[in-house]
């Protein structure tokens, strides 16, 4: 996995709460249980989200493996063995965990599509150039309890910025979401979160997601975008973020320890007023957050803040599908 060596340069942030970040997140391929349940932010909360955990473990090498795996509400722990390049458009049912057996699995031109279903793990997937007639890279509709975890998403910026939809959207009033350890980079519309100005109905006291130690690099905008919802980003590095967190239509977000460069604007509000309460972060040279404060200043779960210091040297090696099963 390839990182630009100068956005890591210069990290070095005064945290309170610390932790050795090898206890947080485990050392490149280090080993994982297909088993394990979700253990960091809003998808640990609702009675917390287990995926297949309990269910028969399916090893699947093709489009239609995977989608009759993912069919379904019955427990199941779906094993991607390899690389997967038939596009399409993956429907995930309930109490699903899809896991790349190790850094060799893919899906290239396949996108999940989560949708009205509960209880749903995605882990250690490359997931890449999802072409828009397939939906993003990993859509989460109507759903709750979500996991994304060590999964890496991108495209390119080759194409015009509608010839990819985004790599991971959450909408329609999905709930208790975490986002964590994941690479998210080259894209143009990265990760929305609220999908339209109309649809504060289905939206308003939902839509809670996690954003915990992700890499971003290379993304013109919605690094996340916001609406409506409640948003926690934190121990983030955004590198190259044109237009980085945008927050609006109400939505409030708590914004900690995350260090960005070469980014225009790091955190910020356009249109419709939304709210941040922001800390311990490093905006890059001659740049600021530009919202109002907000009123998110803690959040209903138990989290650690790591020491960032030693976070440049350690987190190239950690995002994306690095765990082996």
């Amino acid at each position: 996995m390839k990182f630009t060596q100068s956005c890591l340069a210069g990290l070095s942030l005064a945290i309170s709460t610390l932790a050795r970040p090898a206890e947080l997140l485990g050392a490149a391929g280090s080993k994982a249980s297909n088993r394990d349940v979700a253990s960091i932010g809003y998808a640990t909360m609702n009675g917390g989200t287990s995926g297949g955990k309990g269910g028969s473990v399916v090893n699947v090498a093709s489009l239609a493996e995977l989608e009759k795996a993912c069919a379904g509400a019955a427990p199941a722990i779906i094993m991607v063995t390899g690389k997967i390049s038939t596009p399409g458009k993956i429907r995930v049912g309930s109490n699903k965990s899809i896991i790349g057996k190790d850094s060799k699995a893919e899906l290239s031109g396949v996108g999940l599509f989560i949708r009205n279903s509960k209880n749903v793990i995605v882990r250690n997937l490359r997931i890449h150039h999802v072409l828009a007639k397939n939906g993003d890279a990993i859509g989460i509709q109507g759903s709750t309890n979500v996991w994304i975890d060590h999964v890496e998403v991108s495209s390119d910026k080759e194409h015009g910025k509608d010839y990819y939809d985004g790599l991971i959207d959450v909408t329609h009033g999905s709930d208790f979401v975490t986002i964590s350890h994941c690479y998210i980079h080259d894209h143009y519309k990265a990760s929305l979160v609220g999908h339209s100005n109309k649809n504060e109905a289905e939206d308003t006291g939902h839509l809670r997601v996690t954003y915990a130690h992700n890499y971003w690099e290379n993304i013109n905008s919605r690094a996340p975008s916001l609406r409506f919802g409640t948003a926690h980003i934190f121990d983030s590095i955004f590198m190259d973020v044109v237009d980085g967190i945008n927050v609006r239509k109400g939505a409030q977000a708590l914004v900690e320890n995350d260090y960005f460069s070469g980014s225009n604007k790091p955190l910020y509000t356009v249109d419709s007023t939304g709210f941040a309460v922001h800390k311990g972060n490093d905006f890059g040279s001659n740049t600021t957050a530009t919202i109002p404060i907000g009123t998110l200043k803690a959040v209903p779960y138990k989290y650690i803040l790591k020491e960032l210091e030693n976070m440049k040297d350690e987190l190239p090696d950690i995002v994306g599908n690095t765990l082996s099963f």
